[in-house]
This record gives C-alpha cells, sequence and structure tokens, in this order.
C-alpha cells in the first residue's frame, strides 16, 4: 500500500513538473523518453519500494535477532562470526549501472514513440527494418549495461555468502574448540548460537535481491528526480506576476536578440524594434526561416528573448503572470492539433466556461458548422489522435472556432487559413476581419492578397523587420515585400491568361482547391464497448524466445542447482558436528577437523556456481528482454494502417506496452528462474535428506506444504487479474502523457496544463485502488506462508522430541530432518515471492504474444507478390469501392474509375471528403479496395510486393513528418539504398533550393532538425521533405500540398524543381494553386468517391461544368 501510494505520487509529482517545464526544455528533451520514464522507470521505483522493503526488513531484523540471540548465548563465538560486514560498496555500483542502462531502454522508448506517431511516413517510405535497426541500436546499449550490472550482483552475492561460509568455518572451527578443549560451551549452548547465527546469516545471504532491487529503483529514480527538483526557465504554471486590470494589446519589441536554447549558436532573432499598436492588423512577412513564427513564439512567452525586451502596454512581459498573459491571447497555428476528444470539447479548449451556445457561434464564425452538421453525432464527433479523423481544413477551421470562442485581446494568424478552399477562405477571412475589430491582431500570411488590408506590414529579412509600411507604402519602396508580391503576381498573371484564353473572368487572384482527405474521417469513430479477450499462452512460450541462450541457462540453471543442493547438504555437516562432540575429545575434534574441510571445499563450489548463476542468467535475461523488445516493435511496424486508426492502438499506449511488457516478461524469467531453479533443488535434496533420516518426523513436516502451494496458487490467481487492470490503466495514461507532450506547445498556447494533469492523476486512481487491493491479497497470502512456516517448525522440535523419547532416534538425526526442512521453508519463501512476478509476466506476455500472432492483412514483410524490371508506372483505378474498416457504414469510394499513362500527371480536383487522399492511400496500399481494383502497369496491387510497390513511390505530404535526427538523415531516408552518398544528399538538396539554407547553419547537413522537426520553419521542413522524395528517385511521385507552405519566393524555385523531378514519371498532384495543376495531363473532378468529370484544363474549361464553376466563382464542387 506504501508502495501503490508513492508511485502515484512520483508519478503525479513528475507529470507536474514536467508540464511546467519551459517550451526551451522540450526542444532538447524526447518526449519520447520521458513517456518511457513516466511508465517503465516508475515502475522499477515501485518494485524497489514495495514487497522488497517488507522482505528486506524481515531478513534484516531476523539477521539481528539472530546474532543477539548468539551473543546471549554465547558472546565469544558470535563475535568471530559477525567480524566482517559483506554489504559495503556495491549499491552505488549497481544503482549506476541501472541508470545508465534506463538511459538506453528511455533513448529507444524515443524512438518508437517517434516512428509510431509518424507510421504513415515511415510505411511511405518502406522505413520499417530501418526503424527497427535504429530502434535495437538502443537496446544493444541497455543490454551492455544490463549484463555488466548482472555480473556485479554475481560478483557481490558470490562475494557476500564468501563471507558468510567464512564466518561458518571459523564458527566450525573455534565452536568445536570451545567445546572439546576448553569445555566453556556445553552442545546445547553451542547449538543455540549456531541457529541463532544460521538463521540470521541465512536470511542476510537472502536479502541480496532486495538489495539489487534497490539499486535499481536508485538508478531510476536518479533522472525523474532529477527532473522533479529542477526548476523551469519559465514556470507556466507560476502565480507570481502581474494581471493587469485593462488590456489595451500594444506590443513593442526593445532591441531583440534570440537563439533557440537547443541551437545557441544560431541567432534566430538579430536586435529587432518594432511596435505593434493596439487594436490595429499587422502583417508579417518575409522568407521561410526569416524569424515570423520565432517572434509569435516570443510574444506567447514560450521563450524569452536572449537580450532585449517586449513590452505588452508598456509592462515587460516577463513581469506579467504567465497563465493570465496566455488567456489573453487567441493563436491559430499553420499545423493546427486538435486532441482526442470531441469537436466540441476541442472548441471549448479555448475558453472553459464556454456555453454551447458560444461552440455554435464560433464554429459559423469559422465556417465550420455546415460541415460539423452534417456529421452522424455533429458536436459530439471523436476527432481522433491528433485530430486524424479530420481533413487539413476541417482541422484548420475548428482550431479557428478554438480561438474565437476565447474572445482574446490579441490575435495571433499563423497561416490561419493556409489548408481553407477558396470559399472557406473567403467567409472565414471576413469572420476573422470582424473578429479584429478592438483586437491587436498580428498575421503571418504566404498569400499577400489575404493581408493587403493590414493596417501595417512588417517585412522580415535573415531575422530583422527591415520594412514596415502599408501595401501601397511598401510596394513604393520596393523592397523585401514588393519582391514577394510582383513574384506572386507574375503566377496570377498566368492563370489569369489561361483562364481568359477558355473565354472565362477569373474573379480570384488564386484559386484555391481543397485538400481532400479521407471521408471516413468525417464520422466518429466506432467505440469498442466489447472487452478485448486476450488468450492466455504457455510459459514454455517465453522461454522459446530464450533458445538461443540456452547454452548460458543450462549452466546458470546447473550452477542455480548445485547451490540449491549446498545449504541441506550445510545443514546435514552442521548437524554431523553437533554429533561429533559426544565423541571422545581427540576422536571428535578429528571428526570435526575433517567436516570442516568437506564444509569449506563444499563452500568452493557454493561461490562458484553462484557467480556462474549471476552472469549466466543476466546474459540471457538481457538477451531476451533485447530480444522480445525488437520482436514487439518489429511486430508493431508490420501492421496494416487500420490496426493504427484504432484507439487502442495509439503512439502513446503502444510506447507504453513496448516499454513495461517486455521488462516485466523478463522479470519472471532471467534470474528468476535461477531463483527458482535453486528453491526446488534445495526443497527436493532437503526432503531426500529428512526422509533417509526419518520418514516419520519427514510426513509430520510435509502435510504442511499443500497448505503453502494453495496459499501460492490463490495469490497468482488474483494477481494476474489485478496485473491485467494495472496494465489497462496505465496504458490509458500513457495515451494522455503521449498527447499532452507531443503537443506542448499547443497545450501552453491554450493554457490547458493543469486540465491534463487532472486528467492524467484521474486516471491514476483505478491503478492504485488495484493496487491497494493487491497489496490485501499479497499481505494475507504472504503471512499465511510465512506463519505455516512457524507452525511446521514448532510441530516439528515437539514431534523430534517425541521420537527421541519413545522410539530412541538420536538427537543428531532430529537435528538433521529439521535443519534440512528449514532451509528448504526459506527456499519455499523465495520460491512463493516470485508470484507476483508471474502473475504480471503471465499478462504482459499473453498481450506480447497477442500482438506478435497477429497477421495483417496487408504485410509490409511478405516476401511474397510480384515484382518486375521494366517497371512504368501506368495507373488505373477500376471501379474502386472502399469503406475503411472503423467505418463500416459510409462507403467512401463508390465506384473510382481513372487511368494516366507513364509519365503522365493526373491532378486531382474535389471538395473536401470527396476521396483524394483516399485514392492515393490506396494506392500506397495503406488499405485495399473492397470491390474493384488498382492496376500498376497491368499489375493488380493486391498482388505487388508491398515493399517493391512501396518503393516506386516518392510522396510529399501537405504537413511533412521529419525525424529527430541530422537534415542529411532526413534527405536519406527517402532512399532505399543503403550506401547513399552525400553527393547524393547534396544534389537532392539542390534541386529542392534547401543546399543554400542548409550551408548557413554552423553544422550544415549535421544540423539536429528537432522533435518532428521542431527546430524548422514549416518551409525548410517542406523543402527537406521534398529532397527526401527526389533522392528516392520514384517512378511515380505523389505531391499532396507539396509547396503549400512555401513562401513566393521559394515556391517558384521548388515548384521549378518538381516540375523537373516528374519529367519521365507518373505524377498524382492535389494541390490548392490551380497554377500548379492547370498543366496536367489529366484533371480529374471528384464529388462523393467518383469522378464527374475528366479532361485537360482547357477540355474542362470549355464543358463549363463544376470545374469551370470553381475556376470562375470558386463554387463548391456538388
Amino acid at each position: 500500500m506504501a508502495a501503490a501510494r508513492q508511485t502515484q505520487k512520483i508519478r503525479k509529482a513528475y507529470f507536474r513538473k514536467v508540464m511546467r517545464m519551459d517550451i526551451g526544455w522540450f526542444d532538447c528533451t524526447s518526449v519520447g523518453e520521458l513517456n518511457t520514464r513516466i511508465s517503465d522507470d516508475v515502475n522499477k521505483i515501485n518494485e524497489a519500494i514495495a514487497d522488497q522493503v517488507a522482505i528486506f526488513i524481515q531478513r534484516l531484523t531476523t539477521f539481528v535477532c539472530g546474532f543477539l540471540l548468539g551473543f546471549v548465548s554465547g558472546w565469544k563465538l558470535t563475535l568471530v562470526i559477525i567480524a566482517v560486514s559483506p554489504l559495503i560498496g556495491v549499491g552505488a555500483a549497481v544503482a549506476k549501472l541501472t541508470g545508465r542502462e534506463l538511459k538506453a531502454y528511455a533513448k529507444a522508448g524515443a524512438v518508437a514513440d517517434e516512428v509510431l506517431s509518424s507510421i504513415r511516413t515511415v510505411a511511405a517510405f518502406g522505413g520499417e527494418k530501418k526503424e527497427v535497426e535504429r530502434y535495437d541500436k538502443n537496446l544493444v546499449f541497455a543490454q551492455h549495461w544490463g549484463i555488466r550490472k548482472g555480473v556485479i550482483m554475481g560478483l557481490f552475492t558470490g562475494y557476500m555468502w564468501f563471507v558468510i561460509f567464512l564466518c561458518y568455518a571459523l564458527a566450525f572451527w573455534y565452536g568445536s574448540k570451545l567445546v572439546l578443549e576448553e569445555d566453556e560451551y556445553s552442545p546445547g549452548t553451542l547449538l543455540q548460537v549456531f541457529l541463532g547465527v544460521l538463521v540470521g546469516a541465512l536470511n542476510l545471504g537472502q536479502a541480496s535481491p532486495c538489495l539489487e532491487a534497490f539499486a535499481t529503483g536508485r538508478g531510476a529514480a536518479t533522472d525523474i528526480f532529477e527532473t522533479i527538483d529542477k526548476k523551469p526557465t519559465i514556470d507556466c504554471m507560476s502565480e507570481d506576476g502581474y494581471k493587469l486590470d485593462k488590456v489595451r494589446g500594444e506590443i513593442e519589441f526593445h532591441n531583440v536578440t534570440f537563439h533557440y536554447p537547443s541551437r545557441p549558436d544560431v541567432k534566430i532573432l538579430d536586435n529587432i524594434n518594432m511596435v505593434i499598436k493596439a487594436g490595429e492588423t499587422t502583417a508579417f512577412v518575409g522568407a521561410s526561416g526569416a524569424g515570423k513564427s520565432t517572434t509569435i513564439q516570443l510574444i506567447q512567452r514560450f521563450y524569452d528573448p536572449t537580450d532585449g525586451m517586449i513590452t505588452l502596454d508598456g509592462h515587460d512581459i516577463r513581469s506579467l503572470n504567465i497563465q493570465w498573459l496566455r488567456s489573453q491571447i487567441g493563436i491559430v497555428e499553420q499545423e493546427p492539433v486538435l486532441f482526442a476528444t470531441t469537436i466540441a470539447e476541442n472548441i471549448r479548449y479555448g475558453r472553459d466556461e464556454a456555453t454551447m451556445d458560444d461552440i455554435i457561434k464560433a464554429a459559423k464564425q469559422a465556417n465550420a458548422y455546415r460541415f460539423i452538421m452534417d456529421l452522424p453525432q455533429q458536436f459530439d464527433t471523436h476527432v481522433g489522435e491528433g485530430g486524424s479523423q479530420m481533413s487539413g481544413g476541417q482541422k484548420q477551421r475548428i482550431a479557428i472556432a478554438r480561438a474565437l470562442v476565447r474572445n482574446p485581446k490579441i490575435l495571433l494568424l499563423d497561416m490561419a487559413t493556409s489548408a481553407l478552399d477558396n470559399e472557406s477562405e473567403a467567409i472565414v477571412q471576413e469572420a476573422l476581419h470582424k473578429a479584429r475589430l478592438g483586437r491587436t491582431s498580428i498575421s503571418i500570411a504566404h498569400r499577400l492578397s489575404t493581408i493587403k488590408a493590414a493596417d501595417v506590414i512588417i517585412g522580415f529579412e535573415h531575422g530583422r523587420a527591415v520594412e514596415r509600411g502599408t501595401h501601397e507604402e511598401l510596394m513604393k519602396r520596393k523592397g523585401v515585400y514588393f519582391m514577394l508580391v510582383t513574384l506572386q503576381s507574375k503566377g496570377d498573371a498566368a492563370l489569369t491568361r489561361a483562364a481568359t484564353e477558355s473565354k472565362c473572368l477569373i474573379f480570384f487572384n488564386k484559386v484555391i482547391l481543397c485538400k481532400c482527405s479521407r471521408i471516413h474521417h468525417n464520422f466518429p469513430q466506432k467505440k469498442h464497448n466489447k472487452k478485448q479477450y486476450i488468450k492466455p499462452v504457455p510459459f514454455t512460450r517465453i522461454l522459446k524466445y530464450n533458445a538461443s541462450e540456452w547454452p548460458y541457462m543450462v549452466l546458470g540453471s546447473l550452477g542455480a542447482a548445485v547451490n540449491g543442493a549446498v545449504s541441506p547438504l550445510y545443514a546435514l555437516l552442521f548437524s554431523q558436528i553437533l554429533g561429533s562432540l559426544d565423541l571422545v575429545k581427540q576422536m571428535g575434534k578429528f571428526i570435526s577437523d575433517l567436516l570442516l574441510c568437506v564444509y569449506l571445499f563444499l563452500y568452493k563450489i557454493f561461490v562458484y556456481c553462484l557467480e556462474l548463476q549471476g552472469y549466466t542468467f543476466a546474459k540471457s535475461g538481457e538477451l531476451l528482454t533485447r530480444r522480445l523488445r525488437k520482436i514487439g516493435f518489429r511486430a508493431m511496424l508490420g501492421q496494416d494502417i487500420g490496426w493504427f486508426d484504432d484507439r487502442r492502438n495509439s503512439p502513446g499506449a503502444l510506447t507504453t506496452r513496448l516499454a513495461t511488457d517486455a521488462s516485466q516478461v523478463q522479470g519472471a524469467t532471467g534470474s528468476q528462474i535461477g531463483m527458482i531453479v535453486n528453491s526446488f533443488t534445495n526443497i527436493g535434496v532437503a526432503i531426500i535428506i529428512a526422509f533417509y533420516f526419518s520418514w516419520k518426523l519427514s510426513l509430520v513436516i510435509m502435510c504442511f506444504l499443500p497448505f503453502l502451494a494453495l496459499s501460492g496458487a490463490v495469490q497468482a490467481k488474483m494477481l494476474t487479474g489485478f496485473a491485467a487492470q494495472d496494465k489497462k490503466a496505465l496504458e490509458a495514461t500513457g495515451r494522455i502523457s503521449s498527447e499532452a507532450l507531443s503537443n506542448i506547445r499547443t497545450v501552453a498556447g491554450i493554457g490547458k496544463e493543469k486540465m491534463f494533469i487532472d486528467t492524467f492523476e484521474k486516471n491514476l486512481v483505478m491503478p492504485y485502488r488495484a493496487a491497494i487491493k493487491k497489496a490485501n491479497v499479497y499481505g494475507i497470502s504472504f503471512g499465511f506462508a510465512q506463519s505455516i512456516v512457524f507452525i511446521a517448525n514448532s510441530v516439528s522440535y515437539r514431534y523430534g522430541g517425541f521420537l527421541v523419547d519413545t522410539e530412541g532416534l538420536h538427537y543428531s538425526f532430529v537435528f538433521r530432518v529439521i535443519s534440512a526442512i528449514v532451509t528448504s521453508g526459506t527456499a519455499l519463501g523465495r520460491a512463493s515471492s516470485y508470484t507476483p512476478n508471474y502473475a504480471k509476466a503471465k499478462t504482459s506476455a499473453a498481450r506480447f504474444f497477442q500482438l506478435i500472432d497477429r497477421v495483417p492483412e496487408i504485410s509490409v514483410y511478405s516476401e511474397k507478390g510480384e515484382k518486375w524490371d521494366d517497371f512504368k508506372g501506368s495507373i488505373e483505378f477500376l471501379n474502386c469501392k472502399f469503406t475503411y474498416p472503423s467505418r463500416p457504414d459510409i462507403q467512401v469510394l463508390k465506384g473510382l474509375s481513372v487511368a494516366v499513362k507513364p509519365g503522365q500527371t493526373l491532378a486531382f480536383v474535389g471538395s473536401s471528403g470527396c476521396g483524394k487522399s483516399t485514392s492515393v492511400q490506396l494506392l500506397e496500399r495503406f488499405y485495399d479496395p473492397e470491390k474493384g481494383s488498382v492496376l500498376i502497369d497491368g499489375h493488380d496491387t493486391k498482388k505487388v510486393n508491398v515493399q517493391f510497390l512501396r518503393s516506386k513511390i516518392g510522396v510529399v505530404s501537405q504537413e511533412p513528418v521529419l525525424f529527430d535526427c541530422s537534415i542529411a538523415d532526413n534527405i536519406k531516408y527517402g532512399s532505399n539504398s543503403k550506401d547513399t552518398t552525400m553527393e547524393k544528399v547534396i544534389e537532392a538538396a539542390q534541386k529542392a533550393q534547401l543546399h543554400d539554407f542548409v550551408m548557413s547553419l554552423p553544422e550544415k547537413y549535421e544540423t539536429n532538425v528537432g522533435a518532428q522537426g521542431s527546430q524548422m520553419s514549416r518551409g525548410q521542413k517542406q523543402r527537406i521533405a521534398i529532397a527526401r522524395a527526389i533522392i528516392r528517385d520514384p517512378k511515380i511521385l505523389l505531391l499532396d500540398e507539396a509547396t503549400s507552405a512555401l513562401d513566393t519566393e521559394s515556391e517558384k524555385t521548388v515548384q521549378a524543381a518538381l516540375d523537373k523531378a516528374r519529367e519521365g514519371r507518373t505524377c498524382i498532384v492535389i494541390a490548392h494553386r490551380l497554377s500548379t495543376i492547370q498543366n496536367a495531363d489529366i484533371i480529374a473532378v471528384m464529388s462523393q468517391g467518383t469522378i464527374i468529370e475528366r479532361g485537360t484544363h482547357d477540355e474542362l474549361m470549355a464543358m463549363e461544368g463544376a470545374y469551370y464553376k470553381l475556376v470562375t466563382t470558386g463554387a463548391p464542387i456538388s
């Protein structure tokens, strides 16, 4: 119970402190590592302070009482025995090695979290094997430190037993001397001293597993308490600071210079001075990476300036209460983040006290109301992990509604309408225009037509605010803004000419086509009310995964068996020495000396076998852990994408499962097997000795064994149930922590740290209650088992005395039987302490093998399937009908038929939810169509090898996913070749207009992009993603809003690079800007899962149908 309370407090304190940390700390810390610490490391602490503390206190008390009895009965002999203490110095070494081992596991956990969160990108680029190898690399380090820890524990345990046996040898020699030569002790006194010291020393030896657990717990606690004790640079939950009575909203930058904490050598903002007047709309323009978004993060006080200061209404924002400051700010980001709850709750996150009327009003202002009401569950629709059930445009509109419901004094719009179609953008822009009235508004946009009406436009270049003025003033100045407008207007003019030739009037400078997403994302995910049945697995199956380590396990088991046999043999020698004291003095001394030599020989065998047992089981256990984690991770990456759509398989839950299941399965194998073999050998030899010398006395004692077995069985059965409950609850907390920490910028921006803390702590209540019940069961079972041992001792001594009186049994035989049974009783106690570990392992193993045994419908690891050398890249959709597995009642594609020849470009056009992205996912074979087929070069994709198919496809998506490694490694990720040269990386970067920017960084291509690419601007991330696709040299290129995040200048150059990259390749394009698709060979207009028009741009304009209306009026396709 105490351990449950402490574990709950540690989890709460750790998560609270992590949620209080500043964003700069997160830039330098992996979110995956944090999640691993919350789950696996805290479990290690729990194991250290749970029953191990009680067992250690029991062992230590028995040791002290035994030696006190020895001192009272015969201080001279006891003083000889207690001469040396074996417990000094090893704990610190084990704790240090455990700390290193857990750090390696935390890094492996960070890799797993990152990969599982980006599973679509990993699958698209065929990175499963690379990621398994990257994960395994960290496991190798953990294995190395784990084996070293096992070796040290083996040496330590051997050293401790060496001292104990040495004390026994001294006691044998000195005790017999006191009885036979000096007549100072009687045999009875010697017996009292020996029994007291024997039981005490045995318990001291059996305390070594407790010390190992303590050392492991200390190692795990080091990093956790280091974080708990750390003081954040910016405490987001601090109550300190002023709260202004009235906010006008004037923001001023005074000589502000800034470097990111993770990149102190790169200056992001360089001595900026600017004023953003209250109530005005200020627009920031400039190339990607110029410092625009960084400025917004400083206003939110995610970071503090390196030099200079920022003021709000004349007050340094560092002196203001941080929660109050952020409550005055509404933010819509370029990559909007939604949380795994309903649409209504996501909007309410903007303001806790918002009523349903307020939410509906905000949704209407954001032009989200209509699509929400079209959903079966309307505002109660679950948006999925990270908003995955919504399209990009839908997510952005919900995020805008969340900002508007906040009714903020300051409105920050970072590419707020970048994912909206033309009609939605016009309506939302009008709503935002109204929302700006009376508020200070800062807008960042690459579409310059959306900021022309701003009161002030500030041009950024290389971290400096280089110009300021209205649209007209800056056009006259012909600086940064003029250049951007000129470049953009050229594209608009080309579009106007194309439309004019088709006898149409273009009413908008740019026509934007809505990025399509899976229509199933418009509907709530089916709730899983049914409990998932997990088939139990035999323990032998776990051992099969240790098959390659069987030589180690056999050696270790042999050593454990020898060790187990030594204790009862020692009891036999002990009783024999007592018997020799009755003989004539000279004869008695000779026999006792002879027995002492035998004893020392046994001791040598024992210590060597103990060290052998420690090393072999440490190695086999660590290898098993590594193998299980690797196999589990590989199995996860091998699942089809539909499996990841299930909320039960969220990245947080899977990472938690990966961390805890493998370690708990290993906790029931490894050194535990050695302990079991030791215990049962001990019991077996003891019973043989006991029955040999007195079968009657042995039978009486054996009557108590069934009670011990019953206690263990009940304990195992009940604890297995509790372990399953614990897992379910801890996976829920894993989901919450993963969601909060992965999206910490959004959480901080809307001030929801406390809400996530409360939700996290609420989910800890169930495992705490389960732990209390578990403690009661364990306490009763353990107490009953221990009491049986004492009752058995009492009965055996009484009945032994009776046999001596009535049947003339020699008293030394009674001691032989009882001494043997006493040692077997302690061995049985050790075996029963294995029950909780077995219960946890049984549950973990069942879940683990359920994952491994699952056969995915689309297997990326399968070698089966068609492959061909002359891959041309023709694509044909033949009457494809498709329903997502999680949405069986909603048909997404309703007979899609379209063909594109090798080297041609197909552009998909249509309203949100029409099935464009779904079509692309069928091509990548993330899913298979229910009816119809997708053909590549005439081959049905269902029959094509998955790895081969995906290796021929390159993808650039609207929200690019980068991995927490260098720029070079991120680009290399696209290559299927292991020996990708740096020259190829540079060539791809040059084609993506990335090379010059990379070379301006201090570490160039070795610059780390941060978790999820957090150290790069969105435009920079997009160009890295384009380089990643180019280096792949694919036959089929999928461009899903490939240039949506780029500024005008970058877009022109990257578009030229993409046009060049499309040469000789089949290309499928989904884009907002018509100028990027008007030259497509085929434009397919989609509506409700079917194609309603197809042809070239000119042909479709001549038809004057849906496409014509979209181009000329921006009317939605219907």
